[in-house]
């Protein structure tokens, strides 16, 4: 019998310690937001009532917890640092894991890629005793002073792991992943207390035995206290409850929907698309709620093993889940509140959010004719200063105002306007059909083209000075995209100065975006920097916010608008490039020409 073939140096072998930790970090401690994750979640199964969190540099440079849970003794503080070893799984029953996590490679993981200190004291009558870790190996082990509880200082993260490290983003992005883990910790547990500091300043501090609401609109938004609903539904074991903002109220981005299973923080696809489903009729397809949903089930009926962090489990009835969720919403929002989307008050329409986005039409149904020609630059001006001058009543309030003689169809190319659709659609004839035109979707284009020109030119955009600056409160990390956006957002009119930690003055607005909802403005354009990333102000992907500086200084759906009004927007149209589609890639107008209109009556 011949010897086996020889194994060309791939040999199995068992890999050392230190390098099995460094692997377990890899899934664990993604970034400084991922082990402060780990270390909050321990102290809120340790049962603390206050958590204190400290940060430099993002978490980059120090992490540190401070709690006044249970503490540890000095055996025990030497196997938490050991792999697989917890206190969170009293027997193997592991699908009926009742906190908030029980990874025992944690710890040593974190200990394995960073210098640790943990310093506990087990109880009132208990010795306080620290333990140092430097990247794996134990530096010291002593008594220490500390008061009943537990603290662990995370230093020089990736400090020796320079592959790693590199890929770390800046502090300040650092920072808002930190800030997002430990408010929705906080959200979970309204009973415990929690302080974040951040490079010496407090960032966040909430008291514990606050109600679900009040910690809710302290965390969230102010604003939400008064544009939420109250959510609460019961299934047989199955209980939903929570804070669900009106649909009038919503954001650019999904940041603000946060969602728990058992007091655990997740990011379900299957939780997401049900709050999707149930705002599905009520909201613009890139628009979206702003809701804190607690879910509480069985442990049996859910597997939170399902990711290494545990951000996403599975159910094992998720129609129910799905079906509790959307009628959960659905019932709140349409009965649970009269400022529902059916009938909104006045107060909460004012922040107008886009109306639903249309797909793209394919080529061939695209308009054909019509805007290539060249116009003399004085008729450019001529038709931009019309409407400029028409702006100021249309935005306003219609009133009664003098309809003009009917005109005669001219060579205009786009037609005379001869009436209005549902106050949405603008009827014009022209010489060859018939032209259907959304006045939203045409004048939002028209802003943003007026907006880009300006941005192109030298100089800045005319502005509209405030007369008394408006103060727009945010989340820091949105003031800390906003404050670096500063200069490039003033060339087109909107001047932003910080004003504190949590909130920017506003001192000017585009002159074409006067008389909007300011803070409803600053809100979007954050939104759209936290979307796109630091260098959207690069490009084309400028244009996406100011287009949505355009949508908030356009004519609305809606809008009465004199033969004169409409008219204007016509002329204007004519001489504006890209005038054919808005926006979001809809078209602004159609054309029937008169043989189309033949064949429909059978004359053709």
């Amino acid at each position: 019998m011949s010897d086996p073939a020889p194994s060309s140096g791939r040999t199995i072998r068992r890999l050392p310690e230190n390098l099995v930790n460094r692997i377990a970090a890899g899934e664990v401690v993604e970034r400084p937001a991922s082990a402060l994750k780990e270390l909050v979640e321990n102290a809120i199964d340790a049962g603390a009532s206050q958590i204190s969190v400290r940060l430099a540099e993002g978490g980059l440079s120090l992490i540190e917890v401070t709690d006044d849970g249970c503490g540890m003794r000095a055996d025990e503080i030497a196997l938490a640092l050991e792999r697989h070893a917890t206190s969170k799984l009293p027997d193997e029953a592991i699908e009926l894991v009742a906190t908030l996590g029980f990874r025992g490679e944690a710890l040593p993981s974190i200990a394995s890629v960073a210098r640790v200190i943990i310093e506990s004291r087990a109880g009132p009558s208990g010795e306080a005793w620290a333990r140092v870790v430097d990247h794996g190996t134990v530096v010291s082990d002593g008594p220490a002073a500390l008061p009943p509880g537990t603290r662990v200082r995370v230093e020089d993260l990736f400090g020796k792991v320079p592959a790693r490290r590199k890929f770390l983003r800046s502090p300040r992005a650092e920072w808002a992943a930190s800030l997002d883990v430990v408010r929705r910790l906080a959200l979970a547990r309204p009973d415990i207390g929690f302080t974040l500091e951040h490079d010496g300043r407090r960032a966040l501090q909430v008291q514990p035995g606050d109600t679900l609401a009040a910690r809710t609109a302290q965390l969230v938004a102010r604003e939400l206290h008064d544009n939420a609903v109250a959510v609460d539904l019961v299934r047989g074991d199955f209980h939903l409850m929570g804070v669900a903002g009106l649909p009038t109220y919503n954001r650019g981005v999904a940041d603000h929907q946060y969602l728990f299973v058992n007091g655990r923080p997740v990011k379900d696809k299957l939780m997401i698309g049900a709050v999707r489903g149930a705002y599905a009729d009520m909201l613009a397809r890139d628009r979206h709620a702003v809701l804190a949903l607690f879910l509480e089930v069985p442990p049996e009926e859910v597997d939170v093993n399902v990711h290494p962090a545990k951000t996403e489990v599975r159910f094992r009835d998720p129609a129910l889940v799905r079906g509790m969720i959307v009628s959960g919403l659905r019932q709140a929002l349409t009965t649970g509140d009269r400022r529902s989307a059916q009938a909104p008050d006045a107060g909460a329409m004012q922040a107008w959010q886009a109306e639903p986005i249309a797909p793209m039409p394919p080529p061939s149904a695209a308009p054909q004719s019509s805007l290539f020609w060249q116009a003399p630059a004085a008729r450019v001006a001529e038709a931009g200063q019309a409407w400029r001058g028409y702006e100021a009543a249309v935005m306003a309030p219609p009133a009664a105002r003098a309809e003009p003689a009917v005109e005669a169809v001219t060579h205009h190319p786009l037609g005379v306007a001869r009436g209005q659709i549902a106050n949405t659609y603008i009827v014009a004839e022209a010489q060859d059909g018939l032209v259907l035109v959304d006045q939203h979707a045409a004048h939002e284009r028209l802003v943003l083209e007026r907006l880009r020109a300006a941005g192109a030119g030298e100089g800045t955009a005319p502005a509209q000075a405030l007369l008394l600056p408006e103060v727009v409160e945010l989340d820091e990390p949105s003031c800390d995209r906003l404050e670096e956006a500063a200069a490039e957002l003033g060339a087109y009119g909107l001047a932003l100065e910080r004003f504190g930690p949590a909130a920017m003055l506003v001192r000017s607005v585009p002159a074409v975006l006067k008389g909007g909802d300011v803070q409803a403005l600053v809100r979007d354009v954050a939104d759209d920097l936290a979307k796109n990333g630091a260098a959207l102000l690069l490009g084309e992907k400028r244009d996406l916010v100011l287009a949505t500086m355009a949508c908030h200084g356009s004519v609305r759906a809606g809008r009465v608008l004199s033969v004169a009004e409409m008219n204007a927007l016509l002329r204007e149209m004519e001489v504006t490039p890209r005038s054919g589609q808005c926006n979001h890639g809809r078209p602004t107008w159609i054309k029937l020409a008169h043989g189309d209109i033949e064949k429909l009556f059978g004359r053709k």
